[in-house]
């Protein structure tokens, strides 16, 4: 319960790891500009964790509880603990710059030959491409470092506060070619490499699966510039596709509003920059020679409507591209369980180790 409550805050207000960010977060959320936030100011879903933030109980948040509390949640101690014998390498600058926003954690499992270099999984997180963080995302990779017979690494994006696409691809892009770049250094396979993503992760993995030709999202980014960004096999969960056909479905979300997460991430109303739109949805880039892609998608997904994974699996599949769709009945925007462990598993052992 304390890690679910400290997520609800936390990804509300998002990592960027700035000065300023958490400063602009607590005048947005301080409405009568008191200096100081209320339990009803706060957003729905950040109220559960207001005692905790408010660690002198006095009722109310101050900037310093505010800032004190992300401090804290950044700490990369807060996301799960790291597998025994993994060796972990933090906030490694991917695109030659000082923003933390453009930085990977890489992991890579310390019992191993040293001429055996194991194949890279790289996890994207969500959060609405304006919150989350890299930090959060350990247990998703957890299984298969102790496992031994993979690498990983977890990266974070700028977010849309910050700036606006193509500059979330850009990043990914970059650090996929950093990732290769410096794949020898650390004795990982940059030939056989795959990158998962839940939510606005799954819609940048979906993208890196279909956009590796595509010269207009690779951006400029980084030192690595002669290496590729293509991967070779994509993990979507509830990853936005199609982003001018979102509000036709039912959603909490109001999809074409100037002030949803997809408007945010392009800079204006989707159905009024539908250019822009289409350029950032991943069934635009749909050939024949894109990555082999497992999607996921809970057929209760409140936030991002469940047709976003089986139009773009229909998409894949006319274009021939190998695509595996697992529609979770009755499940929401969260994905989970035995099911769904055991298909990723299998998936990712079949396309980077070879198993049938």
């Amino acid at each position: 319960m304390k890690t679910v409550l400290i997520f609800f805050y936390f990804t509300l207000v998002g990592s960027s790891l700035t000065a300023r960010e958490p400063k602009q977060t607590f005048d947005q959320w301080d409405k009568d500009k008191n200096g100081k936030l209320s339990i009803g100011e706060l957003p729905q879903n950040a109220r559960p964790n207001f005692e905790r933030v408010d660690s002198n109980h006095d009722g109310s948040i101050s900037p310093d509880e505010h800032e004190a509390f992300l401090k804290r949640s950044r700490d990369p101690r807060q996301s799960g603990p790291l597998p025994k014998g993994v060796q972990a390498f933090r906030n490694l600058p991917y695109a030659a710059t000082d923003n933390l926003r453009q930085t990977l954690d890489l992991f890579l499992p310390k019992d191993r030959k040293k001429d055996e270099s194991l194949p890279m999984i790289v996890f994207i997180h969500g959060g609405g491409w304006k919150n989350g963080s890299k930090e959060g995302m350990i247990g998703k990779l957890a299984p298969y470092l102790k496992a031994g017979s993979f690498a990983a690494a977890s990266i974070n994006y700028r977010l849309s506060g910050e700036a606006i696409w193509p500059s979330q691809i850009h990043d990914c892009k970059a650090a996929i070619r950093w990732l290769k770049g410096n794949s020898k250094k650390y004795g990982f396979d940059a030939g056989r490499l795959a990158v998962w993503g839940n939510s606005a992760g799954g819609h940048l993995v979906a993208m890196m699966g279909v956009s590796g030709g595509v010269k207009s999202l690779e951006g400029q980014l980084g030192k690595h510039l002669d290496q590729k960004s293509r991967v070779n096999c994509v993990v979507d969960f509830c990853g936005p596709t199609h982003l001018l056909s979102m509000g036709k479905f039912p959603s909490r979300i109001d999809h074409d509003s100037p002030n949803s997460p997809e408007s945010q991430l392009i800079g204006g109303a989707i159905q009024e920059n539908k250019k822009s739109a289409n350029n950032a949805s991943p069934i635009t880039y749909v050939t024949k020679d894109d990555a082999p892609i497992l999607i996921v998608h809970g057929t209760d997904d409140p936030l991002v409507p469940f047709n976003q994974g089986k139009i773009f699996h229909l998409a894949l599949l006319k274009a021939g591209v190998k695509s595996e769709f697992l529609g979770m009945e009755g499940m929401g925007h969260g994905l989970g369980g035995t099911e769904v462990d055991s298909r990723v598993r299998k998936f990712l052992e079949s396309q980077l180790l070879g198993k049938k």
